[in-house]
């Protein structure tokens, strides 16, 4: 597996295996030991999961975006939570049939109430319009100066950007592009399919596709001074071979283990191995 930037940290797929019922997965969150996988099926879905000798086992907890049994976020792009903190889900929404033109939002929503309940009936708080992005959204928590910030990322291949916006704000607002909202920027390369912020290392990886819709790449960014120069601070490529979409990732509890999605309907899991260099 191909890495840059005098080999900063390297990665390799360890095994790849299929999750069913997810539709086309397009992401995952772990949180408190559990791993939640979502995607778009006949409805947006998030389905829960635990790690038992390094693969996923389904625990037999699904829950829907909807409203009124009626679908929601049906492309759930991204789900940024941080435990005292608002959780938001982002939601890509095909404009044309040629799927040229989108629409992206971001729903603050009330994430322990959705877990018990199964649906977004009475948990969703606020829809945001993401007009401020050039297609999609995918929002994640990371920490800027001590401070938690909802960030969020263009997929399309020519104006990217990775945007950082205040969670308190964001969830008193219908749009992003309301003046002030926005707090810091940076611009990026293209075919960001979601991000995943590393706490212990102040790191943010970017989920990409080497080209559009296909093949894999981890792109490591130091968050501080991408903002600081105002485009991405690259400290680390990881590449695959694989050829389909990769869609989410996140590392396991331990830095050398990660788990990486895919929108393919089959093997659409894989585990990766790292191994990071002072």
């Amino acid at each position: 597996m191909h890495s840059g930037m005098d080999d900063f940290v390297t990665g390799r797929v360890n095994h790849t295996f299929t999750l069913d019922s997810l539709g086309a997965c397009q992401g995952l969150s772990h949180q408190k030991g559990s791993f939640y996988l979502y995607g778009d099926r006949e409805v947006g879905v998030v389905r829960r999961y635990r790690m038992v000798n390094n693969q996923l086992v389904y625990e037999y907890q699904e829950y829907r975006f909807t409203v009124n049994r009626q679908n929601k976020i049906k492309h759930p792009t991204g789900i940024a939570y941080h435990e005292g903190l608002p959780t938001f889900v982002g939601n890509s929404v095909k404009q044309n049939p040629e799927g040229t033109s989108w629409k992206a939002f971001i729903y603050a929503i009330n994430w322990e109430g959705f877990l018990q309940s199964g649906t977004l009936d009475g948990n969703l708080l606020q829809e945001i319009e993401d007009d401020a992005c050039i297609q999609g959204s995918r929002p994640e928590y990371v920490q800027y100066q001590g401070k938690w910030y909802v960030a969020t990322a263009d997929y399309g291949d020519k104006g990217n950007e990775v945007r950082l916006y205040d969670p308190q704000q964001l969830i008193k607002t219908s749009k992003t592009s309301d003046s002030g909202l926005l707090v810091k920027k940076f611009s990026c390369s293209p075919w960001v399919q979601n991000l995943h912020w590393i706490a212990e290392k102040n790191i943010l990886i970017l989920i990409q596709n080497q080209a559009e819709g296909k093949k894999w790449r981890l792109t490591f960014l130091d968050l501080a001074k991408s903002i600081e120069k105002g485009k991405e601070e690259v400290m680390g490529v990881v590449e695959t071979d694989k050829p389909d979409e990769l869609e989410g990732f996140t590392f396991t509890d331990d830095l050398t283990k990660g788990i990486a999605v895919s929108s393919s309907r089959k093997n659409n899991v894989s585990m990766m191995d790292f191994k990071w260099n002072p």
